[in-house]
């Protein structure tokens, strides 16, 4: 007889149960690791590609550009407006100035038609000459002789317009002296610049006891010495 325990001698067997210390479980590791990768990387690209904050210096001077793009912009509107007025107001003016050019045009046609029926009815030139001095008044006064000469243009055969005519216009008088000799004496010449007519007039002194009878009305041509045009005419004598 033994006096030993009986108790059998325990040994683990593959399907026991035995007490391990606790650590970390695996997936716990892996999802706390898989949080901190993606929080990094999300800072690193917002860091990298997305807005960059700003500091407050820069985030001052931000909301300072962009009153002032308010004021720029309110500024502009304004103007906006003033030439929107501005063109408005020229539209209407122009339209007010169209319809005065055309009542002037009217009234410069109805001169026109006026003063060709007037030309149509003044005397010719008995010389025939165009352009013809239709009529010339010379009146003596104290201060000399004061004269008005009409010259009129005939236009071409078969045609309506006249060309322009450039040259001058020079008086000569025929009078005569205490002593009865006569005298031809220059009395001025004028520029001409005419189309279908044009009134030459002006004074001119005469000389010392020179007694004016006549006045002779010679017309040439520009660059040329040739008189295309020439008339005569009395003198009257002014009423006092």
């Amino acid at each position: 007889m033994s006096f030993g325990s009986n108790r059998p001698t325990f040994k683990p067997t593959p399907y026991g149960y035995t007490r391990r210390s606790r650590g970390i479980p695996r997936w716990l590791l892996l999802l706390i690791t898989g949080i901190v990768l993606g929080a990094g990387g999300v800072l690193f690209l917002q860091r990298s590609y997305g807005p960059q904050r700003l500091t407050v210096e820069q985030s001052e001077q931000l909301r300072m550009d962009l009153n002032t793009a308010n004021l720029e912009n309110q500024r502009l509107t304004n103007e906006s407006k003033a030439l929107h007025q501005d063109l408005s107001k020229a539209l209407a003016t122009q339209k007010d100035q169209s319809a005065q050019v055309e009542q002037l045009r009217k009234h410069a046609a109805d001169m026109e038609a006026g003063v060709s029926t007037l030309i149509a009815a003044i005397p010719p030139d008995p010389r025939g000459t165009s352009p013809g001095i239709r009529s010339a008044d010379m009146v003596l006064q104290d201060d000399g002789l004061h004269y008005q000469v009409l010259l009129i243009q005939e236009p071409p055969k078969g045609q309506t317009e006249v060309p322009n005519l450039r040259g001058e216009v020079k008086l000569i008088g025929i009078g005569t002296y205490p002593n009865g000799n006569t005298a031809y004496v220059g009395l001025g010449t004028q520029a001409l610049d005419m189309g279908r007519y044009t009134v030459v007039s002006g004074q001119t002194e005469l000389p010392k006891a020179y007694r004016l009878h006549q006045v002779t009305v010679q017309i040439m041509a520009e660059g040329s010495d040739k008189v295309i045009a020439t008339r005569t005419v009395r003198t009257t004598t002014a009423r006092r």
